[in-house]
């Protein structure tokens, strides 16, 4: 089981709408046994495939183990799609994380590692993970940099969006044993502005840690909420999905070797 996080310190990068596209692509077209835990109070993932964002006794019973989280999970309309709903109570996960104890949730002491206890159970169930993350520093996101396999990173190219980049890949770096890969890649790029071309083309190029692949500012992405599905979903043909399964297709050739669809056979479609 793999573990992607979708993670920024900033809000309104294109998290949530990453998550929600690179988890679909999973399942349909990877063919992967996939789930989706939405981590954000504000529920937009939920919100977006349909699932009332509530979990049953809240985040409390989850992090303290009196409802073993595989109990929360919620099927989509989607094959191979689940979803862990987000619920108003993860707003004070920080806190909950924070008390130690409670059956399953990890021992007392280690507090940025309960996540990571929390998720080894679905590694029967599931191929991969993907989390998507309440824009924050915080011991949530602590947990999650330290329950990931890799952290996916949405940058507005501008410079103040790369010192972020580098300040979260200098703390990762800074973990003892397990550490999560970290890979960015530009969001919400605005071909139009100079600013963007620029740091897009150079960072892109010189480092390795930064995806080929761009995700352009397209209005059909702030349809997503609208049509509450991915955009692979209700415009198939479009520039947004060939960007998100170019994506999908980068990740996987870094991280599993391989970038064709196993359902098919078929390789993804190039970046362009």
């Amino acid at each position: 089981m793999k573990i992607y996080a979708t993670y920024n310190i900033k809000g309104g990068v294109g998290k949530t709408t990453t998550a929600v596209n690179l988890a679909y692509l999973s399942a349909s077209e990877s063919g992967l046994r996939t789930v989706l835990w939405d981590l954000d109070p504000q529920g937009a993932a939920s919100f977006m495939f349909r699932v009332k964002p509530r979990v049953k006794g809240g985040g409390k019973a989850l992090i303290r183990g009196t409802r073993a989280l595989d109990a929360a999970i919620k099927g989509t309309d989607f094959d191979n799609l689940d979803l862990i709903p987000a619920d108003f109570t993860y707003r004070n996960m920080d806190l909950l994380l924070d008390s130690g104890g409670g059956r399953g949730a990890g021992s007392r002491g280690k507090p940025a590692r309960k996540l990571s206890k929390l998720l080894a159970p679905l590694a029967a169930e599931y191929d991969a993970v993907f989390l998507d993350c309440p824009p924050s520093i915080s011991l949530v996101s602590e947990n999650v940099l330290h329950a990931a396999d890799v952290i996916v990173v949405p940058l507005i190219p501008t410079t103040l969006s790369v010192r972020t980049l580098d300040q979260l890949t200098e703390f990762v770096a800074g973990f003892n044993g397990h550490r999560p890969d970290v890979l960015a890649f530009f969001s919400m790029v605005d071909r139009r502005k100079k600013l963007h071309n620029e740091i897009t083309e150079h960072l892109s190029s010189e480092r390795a840690e930064v995806t080929v692949t761009a995700i352009p500012y397209l209005s059909l992405v702030e349809r997503m909420s609208v049509e509450r599905a991915p955009v692979t979903v209700f415009a198939p043909r479009s520039a947004a999905s060939r960007d998100y399964r170019a994506l999908w297709a980068e990740i996987q050739r870094r991280y599993d070797g391989s970038a064709s669809n196993p359902a098919s056979g078929a390789p993804a479609a190039p970046a362009g």
